[in-house]
């Protein structure tokens, strides 16, 4: 499997590049943002945190690390919700889209970083 880069974005920002793969792994649809707006290749509800984790993390910077933990044990059980990123990964660039406002406590930034380490062990 060849080296990929994998970045993120505001569903928000207008795309930096048409080239690559586009996701939006958040659990709910970004606000006020149409379809062909995002350019998508595919919105993955099951690759984003839990109903119940996300409403537990609240976007509260002091539940980072937890919050971390928590979702990547998510990721965990369900590997399988992780393919087509994966895919796309072994073929081009691919970014991951988020729609909340901090850009350092998101789930892009912990879904990135555990896609990077998985790619880097096969």
């Amino acid at each position: 499997m060849k080296s990929s880069q994998i970045g993120i974005s505001r569903a928000y920002d207008r795309p930096l590049s048409e080239r690559g793969a586009r996701f939006l792994v958040d659990r709910v649809w970004p606000r006020g943002v149409t379809k062909e707006e995002l350019h998508l290749d595919a919105w993955l509800r099951d690759a984003a945190p839990s109903d119940e984790l996300r409403r537990w993390f609240g976007h509260d910077p002091k539940r980072w690390s937890e919050f971390v933990s928590r979702y990547r044990t998510e990721l965990d059980a369900h590997p399988d919700c992780l393919e087509p990123i994966l895919e796309a990964a072994a073929k081009g660039p691919v970014t991951l889209l988020f729609g909340a406002r901090d850009p350092e406590h998101n789930q892009a930034v912990v879904l990135r970083d555990y896609l990077l380490a998985k790619l880097a062990h096969h």
